[in-house]
């Protein structure tokens, strides 16, 4: 689902950033601090902070993401099935995705959150060792670039944090509304600096120190310029 209450605190956002020329597509998700030194708004990989609500042992809990990749899964299966349970427990068409994984399955139990490539997805079976699989919404397929997904492709992966908990990264929610483009990529010494394009209705709510998750990585914004829409 990409529909989550919003923080006072917080707002968050999440764009997806597509790769040109056939190379791998990426998800953003820029998350920004109302209140603090930025401001939000909606964008994919980016803005992002508002909590996933779980049940967990009969107890309410709030989860989000930090934007540290735990490990790359492996895509066994993405699918539409024709008997799927949906949300109200009738059998129904839809499309299932099945991903090999390891650490993530750690602690794993069904209804727990897993950010797969940036996307905040549900483990609805996890019957087979090392693997688990979720339910992938018409708007999440909308939105990213999941239906060209094929058994093998690799995803990043990371467990839900609990709030309250230590978090290395930062607040990202998993997300995704919309698409932009890699149009740039070179080193600085050390470092590997991308350049995005993305759509002008998005540029006004991304900011110099703001943070961005890349295909599920949280990164910092170094540089933005609105008159050509890209940072």
């Amino acid at each position: 689902s990409n529909s989550s209450p919003t923080s006072n605190i917080h707002h968050t956002i999440t764009k997806t950033m597509r790769i040109v020329g056939g190379r791998q597509d990426l998800f953003l998700a820029l998350v920004a601090a109302c209140g603090c030194a930025f401001m939000a708004h909606a964008f994919s990989p980016a803005i992002t902070t508002t909590t996933t609500m779980m049940r967990r042992n009969n107890n309410h809990q709030h989860y989000m993401f930090t934007g540290i990749v735990e490990e790359m899964g492996e895509v066994v299966e993405l699918a539409e099935k024709d008997e799927m349970t949906l949300w109200d427990g009738s059998k129904g068409k839809g499309t299932e995705m099945t991903i090999k994984a390891d650490a993530v399955l750690d602690g794993a139990y069904l209804g727990c959150s897993i950010c797969v490539s940036g996307v905040c997805l549900t483990a609805t079976d996890l019957s087979v060792p090392g693997q688990f699989k979720v339910g992938v919404a018409p708007e999440t397929l909308r939105r990213t670039h999941f239906p060209e997904l094929q058994a093998g492709d690799a995803v990043n992966l990371e467990r839900a944090s609990e709030i309250g908990g230590r978090n290395s990264g930062h607040f990202v929610q998993g997300h995704v509304d919309g698409t932009g483009e890699i149009i740039e990529k070179w080193k600085d010494e050390d470092s590997l600096c991308f350049k995005f394009r993305v759509d002008p209705d998005v540029i006004p709510y991304i900011v110099p120190k703001g943070f961005i998750a890349v295909d599920g990585t949280s990164l910092t914004v170094v540089d933005v310029d609105t008159t050509e829409n890209w940072f």
